[in-house]
């Protein structure tokens, strides 16, 4: 993806959270094995560099992680977040107090490398349905105190952003549905408290169910575990709908093997938690040497 279409991470949203990073690694006394058999005066520089293919995603908190713990060392990203990248390729050049670098190295490869673990992952999903109209899009399945910059990695690998919170759409899930009533009673209530802005989504697992989605209206229609085969009536009944088409969201045992079927259907997006929650990490390292 181009970075001119990514959202920027500004240094208010990251750097709170680098910082409790950092000082749970350095815990009460600091960096004693750097203090103890590094001198103070030593200088060197370390590349960042990638040891498989991948997507890279968060670049400005590893430049954060190294400026919090000293404001001399120098961070120079040599590709941007979303680049695509091949084993061996060097991502960023850092120079300046060695300890400082040898500090900061954990906390900014354990970002790194998570991130462009999820990038990574999440492109795998979206260059399978590449030929289609849909859009992959993450969920709330998110490690606690991470939704943001996972979300912005999700983007990085071509995915699209799901709701970041509980506050900025309104999505009626079975639960819901069973404690107000019904469907109808759920859209009914949805729509009468939502502002105008305020899209709203409502699940549902069987035709059935979408049928009164169609007569009720909402925004979006999240179509739970239903396989390829009902997910195309879905659409066609969508398609024939007298007040215009509801957004369509799948969602329920995506995966690798799943996806493209369920976007050839003709949904708008598909949701899955595994670009998030299942990503592995990319394996990224730092080579250091003494100047």
């Amino acid at each position: 993806m181009s970075a001119a279409f990514l959202p920027e991470l500004p240094q208010l949203m990251v750097e709170d959270q680098v910082r409790a990073a950092l000082l749970e690694d350095l815990g009460r006394a600091g960096d004693i094995t750097s203090n103890a058999t590094i001198g103070p005066d030593r200088q060197a520089t370390a590349g960042m560099n990638c040891r498989e293919a991948g997507i890279i995603s968060g670049l400005p908190l590893a430049e954060t992680a190294f400026r919090l713990i000293n404001p001399a060392i120098r961070f120079e990203a040599l590709v941007h977040d979303g680049a695509r990248v091949e084993p061996g390729t060097m991502v960023a050049r850092i120079s300046g107090p060695a300890r400082g670098l040898l500090s900061a190295e954990r906390v900014a490869l354990n970002y790194l490398m998570h991130l462009s673990g999820i990038a990574t992952h999440t492109a795998r999903f979206a260059d399978a349905i590449a030929h289609t109209s849909a859009k992959v899009t993450c969920t709330r399945k998110t490690i606690p105190g991470l939704r943001g910059v996972e979300k912005y990695a999700v983007r990085c690998g071509g995915g699209s952003s799901h709701r970041y919170g509980l506050d900025d759409a309104i999505l009626i899930k079975d639960n819901h549905i069973a404690v107000a009533g019904g469907i109808a009673e759920a859209l009914r209530a949805a729509k009468a408290f939502a502002g105008h802005l305020v899209k709203v989504e409502i699940e549902v697992d069987t035709l059935e169910q979408f049928q009164v989605v169609l007569d009720e209206g909402a925004d979006v229609c999240l179509l739970d575990n239903m396989g390829p085969d009902t997910l195309l009536e879905a659409v066609a009944m969508n398609n024939t709908r007298d007040r215009g088409r509801i957004t369509l969201e799948a969602s329920g045992n995506v995966n690798l093997d799943t996806i493209q079927a369920i976007a050839e259907t003709g949904v708008d997006y598909i949701s899955t938690s595994k670009i998030t929650m299942a990503a592995p990490t990319l394996d990224i390292g730092l080579d250091m040497a003494i100047t």
